[in-house]
């Protein structure tokens, strides 16, 4: 299969963004031009939280079903605590996912303006340290994504602090995946199939193990490949929409592991970083050409969630 390396995605330091910001910029927003991806290293997220974070992720995974399951909150869209697996199925696609996963969401504090569709977490009592651990690590996503987006404004060639109130109480939200080993499921079943992300933009740790491809411009899928303790950071529909299509929000999926990995689990922490529920996803007026309209029509980012949800089965 094709190398990522050859199609020139950037694999950038996020340290670059302090010492040299103009190349940063260009180098990570040329790259989500392109491909709608990018590899980012030195985030900032320390390791010692990173490696916390996937052993309480794991120690939850690991438990009985029945104790998984009383963490399942129905009519919520899957929006805090567990998902089972078997549940979300790609938009389009006839069947589901090979996946189960838990939510952490944002704290609101009471009376907030949000909280009707932002509801508190929930936490697993199993798992010693579990609140702390992810708190601290939504925490860290969000500071790594805001440093991101000022880049991205940047190189859109706007106020570097746009996206600052763009996001500030933003729906965002932190997933911890776990794609099981793979049984005697029909070939049809894949760990997560072909898909765009919906939020902003998407900052992924844990993709060592190999399986996540994208799809090129022209209609190749090649691999995501970073090194251990790197971020896969990509672009979504809301950014795509914002920009009208000037950024990518590239299809991607988990392909399953050849027959000699397939007893082994993988296990990922994506972090969707959103706009803030009523922020008006509207074409910015540089993006779209003269005499030309954008080509999406406005929508509020809570609107568009929950469209796409309902299209995800998850609502």
């Amino acid at each position: 299969m094709d190398s990522i390396a050859a199609y020139s995605i950037a694999s950038v330091s996020l340290g670059e963004a302090d010492s040299d910001p103009e190349r940063f910029a260009e180098r990570i927003g040329r790259s989500f031009e392109d491909f709608g991806f990018a590899i980012v290293a030195n985030h900032g997220i320390p390791d010692e939280l990173v490696d916390r974070a996937e052993g309480k992720a794991k120690a939850f995974f690991a438990l009985p079903d029945e104790a998984k399951r009383k963490y399942r909150l129905p009519g919520g869209g899957g929006a805090r605590g567990y998902t089972p697996f078997g549940i979300e199925t790609a938009k389009g696609a006839k069947v589901h996912d090979l996946k189960e996963f838990w939510h952490v969401g944002r704290d609101l504090p009471p009376g907030h303006r949000f909280r009707d569709h932002m509801p508190d977490n929930v936490w697993p009592q199993e798992v010693d340290s579990f609140r702390d651990t992810f708190r601290e690590l939504f925490a860290a996503f969000d500071r790594s994504g805001l440093t991101i987006l000022r880049a991205i404004a940047r190189h859109l060639k706007i106020d570097e602090n746009y996206f600052v109130d763009a996001v500030r109480d933003g729906n965002s939200v932190l997933r911890l995946l776990h794609y099981p080993p793979i049984g005697n499921e029909p070939g049809s079943h894949v760990r997560a199939g072909a898909h765009e992300d919906i939020n902003a933009i998407t900052l992924l740790l844990g993709a060592e193990e190999a399986g996540l491809e994208l799809l090129t411009m022209d209609g190749r899928w090649i691999p995501v490949s970073p090194e251990p303790g790197e971020l896969v950071v990509n672009i979504g529909d809301m950014l795509q929409r914002l920009t009208n299509g000037v950024l990518r929000s590239t299809s991607h999926r988990v392909v399953n592991p050849p027959p000699e990995r397939r007893s082994r689990s993988r296990y990922s922490m994506p972090f969707f970083l959103h706009f803030r529920s009523d922020f008006l996803i509207e074409a910015l007026p540089d993006t779209v050409p003269e005499g030309e309209e954008p080509k999406w029509p406005p929508i509020t980012a809570n609107d568009y969630l929950q469209q796409r949800l309902r299209e995800i089965k998850l609502a």
